[in-house]
């Protein structure tokens, strides 16, 4: 199927509606109807209809009101006798939501629309949704709509998206675990880039399963391979990575920001007597901890060093000792060679933004940063640079630079509980969330745990793939978080099957009920592991014990 929405065809074919339309075509009668929700009265012999074609939840239906159709979503029906007749004819209410309004072009052309200008009357005719009418509602007509998938209901029926509106207002992904939300995430971003080639995707890879699913598309980079200068850290940033999270250590924190910034005036300075201008000598003195410019941990140490030796320092001895040493234990320690990997300090900031941001690109726009090697006391820290740089990058581009930021697993970084998490990175999240489609910065959230997210994050968010939620609270965390949805659309969730969504929010004409397409094979996340678990169990594959231990232990080479 192509990816590309491609326009419906115009004309009368065998299922345009004459006005003079047979009884046989009807399904039922408006009986009731107070505006947003209507009851329809029928049989389930009714005309001869295919009644368990028809009357099953979720099911789209039309309601003809003079030259236009009311389009309506079933979602209950019940019987209105308390006995059901085998091969005999049952009454039966549906209760429909109504979504929208059809009307027909000159041309014969059907045009959705979500308001409704003509509500039915009673007695209004009920008919199945004809294939075109569908196509009408699901197809967003604009250039960059992007095929993702089939509509449940009908699944000769594409489901499209509109790939500006769900980058520019931002999305999400929500699901129970094994439901098919990483599948999901790979093939949006594979549509993303189709439709928008001058995008740029940082995808944080908490688990190391995405290095397959972009073999012709992505660069990865993992502990072992990042190279994100300590200096590039601001001052709470850089006191996360070394204090860990631990209360009661203000006393250090406050010498770190007082000789951080002389560190960095201390290398400008050099920089420019040597010739290599890094900032103006008049603007020296403005340098503060966050100031983004390069410091050596030699001069840091050595600052320490005078001041435990001087009998009147600014701050007191042991509390100097003591930091001292925390630093001496974070230089020395292998899992952070990502922030201390070169021996000399230069001002390549240059060089680190082109390399995690892709610029050039190189046909390669994706970067896959594996946070699984990095140590879990500095991923926040990390999480809070990069999220900042991306914002501060598009800002400063102007908007040149676009870059879409997709945090798997978002539930850890913008967490629920303020107390929780890390503060930092909450702002810079949530920056990129308010702020970002100003400057072509965008926002992906996939979680499992929808209730234990930030709501403020989540309704930023404007577009929404819902998969399974089997708790409640979650379901009711999508409801209440997104304006768009409806009680009606969501009350499936806890029921659809993997890779089916119910979708919808600004990138969606109407919410629908799809199935996602399938990847190919090697185009699946995991794809090692789905590999080792299809071996042959009497060949399994050999291991290497010393290099696994090495792993564990930080010290691998």
């Amino acid at each position: 199927m192509s990816g590309a929405v491609e326009t419906i065809t115009q004309g009368n074919d065998a299922e345009q509606r004459a006005p003079d339309q047979t009884p046989e075509r009807e399904i039922g009668r408006v009986i009731s109807c107070d505006g947003g929700f209507a009851v329809l009265a029928t049989s389930t012999l009714q005309h001869e209809v295919d009644s368990s074609d028809i009357w099953t939840i979720g099911r789209l239906i039309t309601i003809a009101v003079g030259e236009s159709r009311i389009v309506g979503l079933i979602y209950k029906l019940n019987s209105v006798d308390s006995d059901w007749e085998e091969k005999k004819s049952n009454t039966v209410q549906a209760q429909i939501e109504l979504v929208g309004e059809i009307r027909d072009t000159k041309k014969g052309q059907p045009i959705f629309s979500r308001g409704i200008i003509n509500y039915p009357p009673l007695g209004s005719v009920a008919h199945k949704i004809r294939s075109r009418d569908l196509m009408a509602i699901h197809l967003p007509y604009t250039k960059r709509s992007m095929v993702i998938g089939t509509l449940s209901q009908d699944d000769k029926i594409p489901a499209a998206v509109d790939i500006d509106s769900m980058l520019s207002r931002h999305f999400a992904i929500v699901g129970t675990t094994g439901t098919g939300k990483s599948s999901a995430l790979a093939l949006l971003m594979r549509k993303c880039l189709e439709a928008r080639p001058d995008l740029r995707i940082l995808l944080f890879d908490p688990h190391n399963e995405f290095s397959t699913a972009f073999p012709d598309k992505a660069t990865v980079l993992s502990s072992d391979t990042l190279d994100l200068p300590f200096w590039l850290f601001q001052l709470e940033e850089f006191a996360e990575v070394v204090f860990r999270g631990r209360e009661g250590l203000e006393e250090e924190m406050d010498a770190l920001r007082d000789m951080i910034p002389e560190a960095r005036a201390k290398f400008a300075a050099k920089q420019n007597a040597g010739g290599k201008t890094v900032r103006r000598t008049s603007d020296v003195g403005n340098i503060s901890a966050d100031t983004p410019l390069p410091y050596r941990m030699t001069d840091l140490f050595a600052q320490i060093e005078e001041e435990i030796g001087q009998l009147d320092g600014r701050h007191d001895r042991l509390v100097l000792k003591s930091l001292k040493t925390r630093l001496d234990a974070l230089v020395n320690d292998p899992r952070y060679r990502f922030m201390f990997t070169a021996r000399t300090v230069d001002d390549n900031i240059t060089d680190v933004i082109g390399t995690i941001f892709r610029i050039p690109h190189n046909d390669l726009p994706i970067t896959c940063l594996q946070l699984a090697g990095v140590p879990s006391e500095v991923v926040q820290s990390v999480i809070s640079v990069l999220c900042r740089m991306a914002f501060e990058l598009s800002m400063w581009s102007k908007g040149s630079c676009s870059v879409l930021v997709v945090c798997e697993e978002a539930h850890r970084y913008v967490p629920l509980d303020h107390s929780q998490g890390f503060g930092p990175t909450r702002l810079s999240i949530a920056r990129i969330a308010k702020e970002g489609r100003k400057y072509g910065v965008h926002l992906g959230v996939v979680t499992q745990r929808p209730g234990e997210l930030d709501p403020t994050i989540l309704s930023q968010c404007s577009s929404v793939f819902a998969l399974r939620l089997a708790n409640d609270s979650d379901q009711d965390i999508i409801r209440s978080a997104i304006s768009d949805s409806s009680a009606s659309t969501i009350s499936f969730l806890s029921s659809i099957g993997n890779r089916e969504a119910i979708a919808f929010g600004e990138a969606i004409a109407t919410p629908m009920r799809m199935q996602f397409m399938e990847l190919r094979k090697e185009f699946l996340p995991g794809a090692e592991i789905f590999k080792t678990a299809e071996a042959d169990p009497n060949n399994p594959p050999d291991i290497d014990l010393n290099t696994i231990i090495g792993k564990m232990r930080g010290m691998h080479e």
